[in-house]
């Protein structure tokens, strides 16, 4: 069927007019359907001063937004992660959020931000998104109050080596102090490597922790010897010079302690005993006597000598102990003829010993007679010196004599071919005496024949008579009188040797 031509071209220009309207509609949408925007907001942080700026960024369009060119003064805002920052879209109703968060310390008046929002959807960009946020106000950090001595908290740190000791203590942090806090590392000289005493001080380092200088580090030597190192809380004027039996002691003012002043510090036990060896200098020096006797000079004098040694002495039958205070010394005498000589002492090596004769000892002497009948060896011993064995040789023959001191031995025998004697000291460091004997005219057929016969016979001449023969026998009477002194004399001479 077909329609009336007026029909027809009413239809046709009501389709258009519809047409028209629809796109018109579709290219003048309104921009305020692709809008961003942010506001700040700043709160100060009284714990460090800090100011803290929130800014917030929303977006009205449902769907999301990137920012881009984003600047904020005086301080970036704090960014996790890469890439760069969304604003989410709107949903039922409600503007997509993005927070940002600037920190700002110092004295800055305000804070800013300005960036662009992008829709990728379309490529839409809104540029006019800024704002400012007010920091007139002041931001300081809130007073911290102060706490007393006694209930501040610490940390510490304690060690002990072969040379010294070293401890380092330090207020916790957010502790304010009304006033300093001493503290004291002090080492001792003690008795034994286990705690004992007496105690003596060897070395001190105090400091004093306050507000401004929160950790203190301590340093002492310690004692090549037996050693109590103690870290405590308190100053020099608490120093406990000499730790006694029943006097004060650092109790639980030690750090690290269970309990006490000493527990308010966390760490390692604040004390240590211990070392190697005594605290003593034990020394021997040993010295001969020419009697025959050792003298013990025993010492305890050393840099390290703080307690008293116990020497042991012993030599045959011979003991003694000798107790040497510090710094002090003891004479031992051994008796002679004791034998070897030990001394012992804590701390220092067995000293043994055997009496030598001394160099400058008195010797003893040698008289040496002889005549034609016997040979006499006396030895003479001087005063305060050992018994001298004295061994003599004459001839082949050899007698052996032991002279006390102060007195003589003799010797005799039997004169014969030999020129000398030779006399040795066993013993004694001395060479052997060579005593050569005086010569003698010992011959009894020496005298002069007379006239009157005889010939060669062995008899006596008969003696001549008359005047002439009285004045001979008178004459040859004289000369037998001087003989006979004279051989008197000679008889008795005698030679003396020092051995």
């Amino acid at each position: 069927m077909k329609l009336n031509s007026p029909l027809r071209r009413a239809a046709t220009v009501l389709a258009g007019a519809l047409i028209g309207l629809g796109g018109a509609a579709v290219v003048t949408a309104p921009a305020s359907a692709h809008a961003s925007s942010v506001s700040g907001k700043a709160v100060c942080d009284t714990a460090t001063g800090t100011r803290i700026v929130t800014w917030t960024l929303t977006n009205d369009y449902p769907a999301d937004a990137t920012v881009a060119e984003l600047k904020t003064a005086p301080t970036d805002v704090e960014k996790a992660g890469e890439g760069n920052f969304v604003i989410p879209k709107s949903e039922r109703g409600r503007d997509g959020e993005l927070t940002l968060t600037q920190k700002v310390t110092g004295d800055a008046g305000e804070a800013t931000i300005s960036f662009k929002s992008i829709w990728s959807v379309d490529g839409y960009v809104d540029q006019n998104n800024t704002a400012r946020v007010d920091l007139s106000e002041p931001c300081a950090p809130a007073e911290t109050p102060c706490v007393e001595a006694g209930a501040a908290t610490f940390h510490h740190t304690f060690d002990v080596n072969g040379d010294g000791s070293t401890a380092t203590v330090t207020l916790d942090d957010g502790v304010k102090l009304c006033e300093g806090e001493p503290v004291t590392l002090v080492s001792y000289f003690a008795p034994k490597p286990q705690f004992s005493v007496p105690q003596y001080e060897f070395d001190h380092d105090s400091g004093s922790i306050d507000n401004e200088h929160r950790s203190v580090t301590l340093n002492v030597d310690v004692p090549d010897c037996n050693t109590q190192v103690d870290l405590f809380f308190g100053g020099e004027d608490d120093i406990i010079g000499e730790i006694t039996e029943g006097g004060p002691r650092y109790g639980d003012k030690k750090l690290g302690s269970n309990g006490g002043l000493g527990g308010r510090s966390k760490g390692p036990q604040g004390w240590f005993n211990g070392g190697e060896k005594g605290c003593q200098t034990p020394a021997v020096e040993p010295l001969s006597q020419c009697d025959g006797t050792v003298a013990l000079n025993l010492s305890n004098n050393g840099e390290i000598s703080k307690y008293a040694v116990d020497f042991t002495v012993k030599a045959g039958d011979f003991s003694k102990t000798v107790t040497v205070a510090a710094g002090k010394g003891e004479t031992v005498t051994v008796p002679a003829g004791a034998g070897t000589i030990t001394v012992s002492a804590e701390g220092m090596d067995d000293v043994v010993y055997d009496w030598a004769a001394p160099a400058d000892c008195a010797l003893p002497t040698v008289i040496v007679e002889n005549d034609c009948d016997t040979v006499a060896i006396t030895v003479e011993n001087p005063e305060g010196v050992t018994p001298a064995t004295a061994k003599i040789t004459y001839g082949g023959k050899t007698e052996t004599v032991t002279v006390a001191a102060g007195k003589k031995e003799k010797v005799t025998f039997e004169a014969g071919e030999a020129t000398y004697a030779t006399i040795e000291f066993p013993g004694l460091n001395v060479e052997p005496i060579k005593a050569t004997l005086e010569k003698r005219d010992c011959d009894d057929n020496g005298g002069g024949g007379g006239g009157g016969g005889g010939g060669d016979n062995d008899e006596p001449s008969l003696p001549v008579t008359g005047p002439v023969a009285g004045g001979i026998a008178g004459g040859a009477a004289l000369l037998l009188i001087a003989g006979g002194v004279l051989f008197f004399v000679a008889r008795r001479r005698k030679i003396t040797f020092t051995a």
